[in-house]
């Protein structure tokens, strides 16, 4: 939850940038010190906590723009529980590159000298074709490819085309 605190004594504040009887949120708390924002969403200062009190969400006193920021930081707490890099890229980056071979080999069957692209016209049966090369996953396809890096690259396919169709 989103806090806020009120700045009630002078000389309390690192870099004189916090505002006796201003309200602003809290980025993050220490054990006797807040690190706060201004309305730009710049954490730019450090107050300590005998000089202010909390405020509590929808007090009148608290600014028309905390609403924004509250769903600004939504946003960004979202962006911090999809780590694609050290989720997932740091953890297959051989997969990853293996799937990258498999979209080109792709691209090059289907649109040779074309830009690389997903044309989803030219298959639709994800499933289908994950559980084909499932049989043979651990051996090379007749183009060099690995039939396990087709079934994830499939895997991924599907996927992407579940989370699409529920707008997710």
């Amino acid at each position: 939850m989103m806090k806020f605190i009120r700045i009630l004594k002078e000389g309390c504040v690192t870099n004189k940038r916090g505002q006796v009887g201003h309200v602003y949120k809290v980025a993050d708390e220490k054990r006797d010190e807040y690190r706060c924002s201004h309305e730009s969403g710049e954490h730019c200062f450090y107050v300590h906590k005998s000089c202010c009190e909390e405020v509590e969400p929808g007090a009148a006193s608290i600014p028309s723009w905390a609403g924004k920021w509250e769903e600004e930081f939504n946003v960004a707490e979202e962006r911090k529980r999809t780590p694609v890099f050290t989720g997932v890229l740091r953890y297959f980056p051989d997969a990853i590159k293996e799937l990258s071979r498999v979209s080109l080999a792709g691209n090059d069957q289907h649109h040779p000298n074309k830009p690389l692209h997903w044309d989803r016209s030219k298959s639709g049966d994800e499933l289908d074709a994950l559980a084909r090369h499932l049989i043979d996953a651990g051996t090379l396809d007749t183009d060099g490819i690995r039939h396990s890096a087709k079934v994830a690259w499939r895997a991924l396919a599907n996927l992407q085309k579940e989370i699409e169709k529920k707008g997710q």
